[in-house]
């Protein structure tokens, strides 16, 4: 147990949910905004969010990211730390990825490090750009989808490729399991091969075991994201009302175990390079 202030993020829509899903998803800049508020006040300091086209579909488009976090900031002021998405989603190459990144220079963004460490990038290319990304002060989240992709990322950055910077992981729980359904044993690959690095860490979940994930990872040290983006459902099964009572669950267990919750000022102070 810890009392490190626990880093819990929303991520409240993804890069397919849609209205058929559940009428809750927020797909429009001011409906992202109207949850950003209500998940702030239950305890998210940090907003993961994608943005839709005009036909509702995944999009990386840089003037729709600007005209998006104008309307959620003008809703939460600086106590949210917005962090954009950077994911393929089935549409983009990673030179894409990274030139929207490069472009829109958002404050915080995640990054899927087996999407961008591609020959097309090379580690040259990978270098160059968590390079600027660091001397830029970005906040970047470094996603992982299994142990392989841990001892990779740890390989880069023991070769130099990827420079010393607070970089902020995410261990992806159960994406290529049966029904794709966490369970907090996932959890244990990742922390073996994590190790003892210094590097704070998150998980998410799929499905209503999330709860018991972000549980599991609050009790170790780690962080959490939930939200409509990978879980629809209540620990009890139950369709949630909204990405709110996610947040408010993930509030409890924190509580319980005795975590305070980072404030977006506590976030900034420990994942901005300097």
């Amino acid at each position: 147990m810890t009392a490190d202030p626990l880093i819990l993020t929303v991520a409240p829509n993804g890069a397919y949910k849609q209205h058929s899903d559940h009428p809750a998803v927020p797909l429009t800049p001011q409906a992202l905004a109207d949850t950003a508020r209500r998940c702030l006040d239950a305890g998210a300091a940090m907003l993961h969010l994608h943005i839709r086209d005009a036909e509702g579909r995944h999009s990386l488009d840089v003037e729709g990211y600007r005209e998006a976090l104008r309307v959620v900031r003008q809703a939460v002021g600086d106590a949210m730390v917005l962090q954009v998405t950077s994911e393929a989603a089935r549409v983009y190459q990673a030179p894409q990825q990274i030139a929207m990144v490069r472009e829109l220079q958002p404050e915080a963004v995640s990054i899927g490090l087996r999407e961008v460490d591609v020959p097309a990038v090379g580690e040259a290319g990978l270098a160059a750009f968590f390079g600027e990304l660091a001397a830029r002060g970005t906040m970047v989240q470094v996603i992982l989808y299994d142990a392989a992709d841990v001892a990779r990322w740890q390989a880069l950055r023991a070769a130099g490729t990827i420079p010393d910077a607070p970089w902020f992981l995410l261990f992806v729980l159960g994406r290529y399991s049966a029904a794709q359904t966490s369970d907090p044993r996932d959890l244990l690959p990742f922390l073996a091969a994590h190790g003892d690095s210094p590097e704070p860490w998150a998980v998410c979940a799929f499905g209503p075991t999330e709860q018991a994930c972000v549980t599991a990872a609050a009790a170790f040290g780690g962080h959490a994201r939930v939200g409509f983006e990978n879980n629809l459902r209540l620990r009890d099964g139950r369709l949630a009302p909204d990405n709110t009572a996610l947040v408010a669950q993930a509030a409890e267990a924190a509580a319980t175990l005795g975590r305070p919750l980072a404030t977006a000022a506590q976030i900034r102070e420990r994942c901005r390079p300097r």
